[in-house]
């Protein structure tokens, strides 16, 4: 074995031990860093041939491990319903794509992310959340590339109003009720004397009254005031003989704007002859109080289009008028009250008045070997060969871990286990600097000989 040969091992020892350490720094640089995955070093040694009685000492090399696949403990913070900010987490496999502004883009498990002036979400990085644009029929995206990706932008639902086009009311309509008998004197307690609603007579005696707001294509409220009245009794039927068909309940539902209501004398029902009627429509009971149609009215919305409001699952049975379900679709004019994820990406935007306008639906990416995805600044990765090519998918499919709004993914870094190999590394450095060292006296010992 030479002297130089010695030494040459020797320093590779302490460049490798440097390289070791430098991995273990940035691990505890980063060990509060959101979605770092730690990094390991590797040895190998290169050895050369020997003859049996001379031995040449060979070199150590290293080689620095990203260990990406490693999934990060998850925590939980306060901005699940924050609009301005956006905390986002994989829990399993996948990435959060992002692009850099200048048409790349990177894989990441970062996912702090925050509005900047734009209205796009950004993370500490600077790197832009990519999603797709709903509705879901718009998707042009494919399953190896970031094709159809477009920045997530909560700029785009400022100001969103959606009229109202559809909706749902059920109730139960009292049984028992006395109907309305128009044109003959009340004889109780069979019916009630006066007009019915849908004849817009001021003298109209309703049974039953409900009233939702509604948006026209402005997005102004709209107020609807939906009378029931009962016109008819229903019979059972009669088993005989003779038979007799038992006959169906009826009840008017009258629809009017009550910005069109009058005022005064005509109370307490406001609607005199003229007044705004919406839509009037008989509909039945049969005798057990059971819906029989129809089973949704048509309502034409002044300055917006027709709503269909759904009356499935009401009923007439003998209890108090009750309601049951009322809600309605469309929104005003206005800025978003919070920001909501689900778990398979969808990026919805949530208005005061508590109706969902889905914006984007966030996309998971992953490759076949993650460790070896190449690691670039700002906690970001990107896919080579070594790596495998990127799939593009949905989260919770195709093997793709879930979204979880409102938490981060911590660093991978344990700082027990990073000291006790910083000390380990600096062993090792110290124990070949003494190899270097025993070298450097031999060819001291060695150049003196002549002396």
């Amino acid at each position: 074995m030479s002297i130089g040969g010695l030494m040459r091992t020797s320093v590779s020892g302490m460049n490798a031990q440097a390289n070791r350490l430098g991995a273990v720094s940035d691990n505890i640089a980063n060990s509060n860093t959101t979605g770092y995955k730690k990094s390991t070093t590797e040895f190998s040694t290169m050895v050369l041939d020997s003859s049996p009685g001379q031995y040449n000492s060979g070199v150590v090399e290293s080689q620095t491990r990203t260990l990406v696949s490693q999934q990060g403990g998850l925590g939980y913070t306060s901005n699940a319903n924050n609009s301005q900010a956006v905390d986002l987490a994989v829990n399993g496999k996948g990435f959060f794509v992002v692009g850099d502004g200048d048409g790349g883009n990177f894989l990441t498990r970062a996912g702090a992310f925050v509005k900047n002036g734009n209205g796009d979400l950004v993370n500490a990085a600077g790197y832009i959340l990519k999603g797709y644009p709903l509705p879901m029929d718009d998707i042009q995206g494919v399953a190896n590339g970031f094709a159809g990706l477009q920045n997530v932008n909560l700029n785009s639902s400022e100001l969103r109003l959606k009229p109202t086009d559809s909706g749902t009311l059920r109730v139960n309509l009292d049984k028992a009720a006395l109907k309305t008998a128009t044109g003959t004197p009340a004889t109780p307690p069979t019916s009630v004397e006066g007009t019915l609603p849908g004849a817009n007579g001021a003298t109209a005696r309703p049974t039953s009254k409900e009233s939702l707001v509604v948006y026209d294509n402005a997005g102004k409220e709209v107020i609807l005031d939906i009378y029931m009245t009962k016109t008819a009794d229903g019979t059972a039927a009669q088993a005989g003989p003779p038979v007799v068909p038992g006959t169906n309940a009826t009840w008017q539902y009258a629809v009017f704007d009550r910005s069109k209501a009058a005022t005064g004398a005509t109370a307490p029902f406001p609607y005199a002859t003229g007044g705004q009627l919406m839509t009037a429509v008989d509909v039945s009971f049969d005798a057990s109080g059971k819906l029989v149609g129809p089973t949704s009215l048509t309502i034409p919305i002044p300055n917006g289009q027709s709503m269909k409001l759904d009356l499935t699952g009401s009923s007439s049975v003998s209890t108090a008028y009750q309601t049951l379900s009322a809600k309605v679709n469309g929104n005003p004019p206005g800025n978003v009250d919070k920001i909501k994820i689900s778990d398979d990406g969808i990026v919805s935007a949530t208005f005061a008045s508590g109706e969902d306008v889905p914006l984007f639906k966030i996309p998971l990416a992953m490759v076949e070997s993650p460790d070896n995805l190449k690691s670039l600044s700002g906690n970001v990765y990107s896919a080579g060969v070594a790596s495998g090519t990127i799939l593009v998918g949905v989260a919770g499919q195709s093997g793709l871990g879930t979204l979880v709004h409102g938490a981060l993914e911590e660093s991978t870094v344990d700082l027990a286990s990073e000291l006790t190999t910083m000390i380990e590394s600096q062993r090792g450095y110290t124990a070949n600097s003494k190899v270097f060292q025993t070298g450097s006296e031999i060819l001291d010992v060695l150049v003196n000989l002549k002396r």
